[in-house]
């Protein structure tokens, strides 16, 4: 079984940024299906980024070069750089690995 704790999130303005990360207490060994995804309210939940084995990393249009995936060496924690936040970025951000969820972090951005 894999635990994941995300944190991070917050409230910010428009323009700001954060950081999430998610940190895998259990199944750190499962490097498949690494990935960010976020739900907003009344949406369906929605993928955002994905890293894979060799380190390449994909995130979907919305968000190119604002969010950056990255991982630890180890990668037993998932990493999720958000600039240039928009109000629609407002959202519960979850990781994901290996088919586990995490419990969620809240984004809230203001305008």
């Amino acid at each position: 079984q894999v635990e994941l704790v995300e944190s991070g999130g917050g409230s910010v303005q428009a323009g700001g940024s954060l950081r999430l990360s998610c940190v895998a207490s259990r199944g750190t060994r499962c490097w498949y299906d690494l990935a960010w995804y976020r739900q907003a309210p009344g949406k369906e939940r929605e993928f955002v980024s994905r890293i894979t084995s060799d380190g390449s990393t994909y995130v979907i249009d919305s968000v190119k070069n604002r969010f950056t995936m990255s991982a630890d060496e180890a990668r037993t924690t998932l990493f999720l750089e958000m600039d240039r936040l928009k109000p629609e970025d407002t959202a519960m951000y979850f990781c994901r690995r290996c088919g586990y969820w995490g419990q969620g972090t809240q984004v809230t951005v203001s305008s």
